[in-house]
């Protein structure tokens, strides 16, 4: 893949760009200290702004390697940022990349988490050279499941017991679009 870090990419409605140390408050109160968006995640709900802060902190670090892609979902009408979502994992021997998401509860069922996916795997096709985007979630989650297929990614099945998040042990809904289906078997 030709690495290009996260570079500011855009849609209708939102601006994807990097996260600085200002956003450590609209990420705690959006998205960062809620039970219910975290249910499903790897990581508790934010107890304090510090926290937040030193995770900024890694995260802007991270910007400074090329293969590290982590944005911020910012919406172009308030400026609001509601969101985040980033490759979790990537394997250059496939040219896989494996994307992660979340969003504050305000703005689930609104199409920006799919907005962003879908751009993201644009990106990685046509910019990157990814050959295989790839991303999951637990089946007690399904409208997770819905912003992959919306994204154009397919559903690939389900590996029991395959993962873990703040519910303990679960399940992993597999979903992946490789580059020959993205650019309808035309080379690119």
């Amino acid at each position: 893949m030709n690495h290009k870090g996260t570079v500011r990419l855009e849609t209708d409605r939102l601006i994807l760009r990097r996260f600085t140390t200002e956003d450590a408050e609209a990420m705690l109160a959006n998205w960062c200290n809620d039970s219910d968006v975290t249910k499903f995640l790897m990581w508790q709900p934010h107890g304090k702004i510090e926290e937040t802060r030193r995770v900024l902190a890694e995260w802007i670090t991270g910007y400074e390697k090329p293969n590290f892609y982590l944005w911020a979902m910012q919406l172009k009408e308030t400026g609001e940022l509601i969101g985040c979502i980033s490759v979790v994992k990537q394997d250059e021997c496939v040219d896989m990349v494996h994307i992660g998401y979340c969003i504050g509860k305000q703005w689930w069922r609104k199409g920006y988490t799919s907005e962003a996916l879908l751009r993201i795997v644009s990106f990685f096709f046509e910019e990157v050279g990814a050959n295989r985007i790839e991303s999951r979630h637990d089946p007690r989650n399904p409208n997770s499941g819905k912003v992959m297929l919306k994204a154009g990614l397919h559903y690939e099945g389900t590996s029991r017991e395959a993962d873990w998040n703040n519910q303990g042990r679960c399940d992993a809904a597999n979903y992946a679009i490789l580059a020959k289906d993205y650019f309808g078997g035309k080379e690119r």
